[in-house]
């Protein structure tokens, strides 16, 4: 509304200026130029109260849309009144206000136009010439107006109308993504619940293996091949074990809200450790600059999950091409921390989505992890995106600097 005054009081201007000095019409040029002064000092006016901190109440929308019918009004009062071409510039106040204002806030703009058109038909200043007299060109001043007055009209309500149709679709997307992002995330967290119960449940049976298993390998210590499945079992019962201590650290992190402060490398290179005891088949291959490592990340435990995650289907998609390489690379581009994992396998389908909770492309899978991810980049303002390449496909975990990282630490120890 700010900037359409400002074309205004620039269109009034143009206007009243070619018609005093180029078509050497007798207009009262300086109480016509006042009232264009006048609205561009409320334009000043309107643009600092913009800018203040509190919000823009109704009736000073109104009051707003009055102050401009008012000085239009003005400026026709001085330029014929109703019968200037012009007058139809009454009703613009109306569909702009149509738009975003209430029922009540409209009819009270309309009803100022409608006292203005009125008060235009009885008191006003003609023209010095004859309207409706053809000019030398053919045309009358009234039918060149309504020309012009055509065009402008055009042009508001075309911009305007294109303008609204344009926020009303970027809303119905932005509600439609928040939606589908609320039963993604109610999905999640119907999963945590589940995962929490069965967590407590499997402890108790966890408990009474890792008691029995060192018995029983005591009572058949004579058996070498029985002896090294016990030991596996034992060793996959202690990572169980684990893993559920994990979980528990997991979620009285997120409840405190302090996240981990490390190097970037450490960071790294701790989900490394993590994933080559997860896999250790994987083939993997780290790029990392030595600049972008000693930055100093305030890492919330989500993020950690999410690259495993990544790196998980990314060994999964090689394995589809009998391949069990899977590379990572880390960088710093334009204040975003760039996580790249790429694997060997088929690629994506263009299926439109990214991830989709509880499907999976995978025999094996849960469809929970790249959902996973997703949520976590969501959460820390960042991205997740899909993208294949020659040789397989590529998942960039793309976040904020502004939001994860702490300070630089150049001398920082790894």
């Amino acid at each position: 509304m700010a900037w359409l005054r400002i074309c205004a009081i620039a269109g009034q201007s143009v206007a009243v200026l070619v018609c005093a000095l180029w078509m050497h019409l007798a207009i009262p040029l300086l109480p016509l130029m006042v009232g264009i002064g006048l609205l561009a000092v409320f334009s000043v006016f309107a643009a600092w109260r913009l800018s203040q901190p509190w919000p823009m109440r109704e009736w000073e929308t109104i009051m707003h849309v009055a102050a401009d019918t008012l000085v239009l009004g003005y400026l026709l009062y001085f330029t014929g009144g109703a019968s200037n071409p012009f007058i139809t510039l009454l009703l613009v106040p109306i569909a702009l206000s149509a738009a975003a204002l209430s029922v009540r806030a409209i009819l009270a703009v309309a009803a100022l136009a409608g006292i203005a058109y009125l008060m235009l038909l009885v008191w006003y200043v003609p023209l010095p010439m004859p309207l409706h007299t053809a000019s030398a060109g053919g045309f009358s001043l009234h039918v060149a107006g309504m020309g012009v007055n055509f065009v402008i009209t055009a042009l508001l309500l075309g911009f305007f109308i294109n303008r609204l149709a344009r926020a009303v679709r970027l809303q119905q997307f932005e509600v439609q993504r928040v939606r589908e992002r609320a039963l993604r995330d109610e999905g999640i967290l119907a999963i945590a619940t589940q995962a929490a119960g069965a967590a407590h449940e499997l402890n108790t049976p966890l408990s009474t293996m890792r008691t029995l298993l060192p018995e029983l390998r005591r009572e058949h210590a004579g058996d070498a091949v029985l002896a090294e499945d016990l030991e596996l079992l034992e060793g996959q019962v202690e990572r169980c074990r684990t893993i559920l201590r994990e979980m528990v650290a997991f979620g009285q992190a997120q409840l405190s809200q302090e996240p981990e402060q490390a190097t970037l490398a450490r960071f790294i290179h701790g989900c490394l450790e993590r994933f080559q005891l997860l896999r250790p088949e994987a083939d993997l291959t780290l790029s990392l600059d030595e600049d972008v490592s000693r930055t100093v990340l305030r890492t919330p435990p989500g993020l950690r999950h999410a690259v495993l995650n990544l790196l998980n289907n990314a060994v999964d998609a090689s394995a589809v091409n009998h391949s069990q390489a899977v590379a990572l690379t880390v960088r710093c581009e334009s204040g975003w921390l760039e996580l790249i994992v790429r694997d060997h396998g088929p690629g994506f389908k263009a299926t439109g989505e990214l991830a989709r909770l509880g499907r999976s492309l995978k025999q094996t899978g849960l469809g929970i992890g790249l959902a996973l991810a997703e949520a976590t980049a969501e959460r820390l303002e960042g991205e997740l995106t899909a993208s294949n390449t020659d040789g397989g496909a590529e998942m960039c975990l793309r976040l904020p600097l502004a939001v994860i990282a702490a300070k630089a630490a150049p001398g920082a120890a790894l």
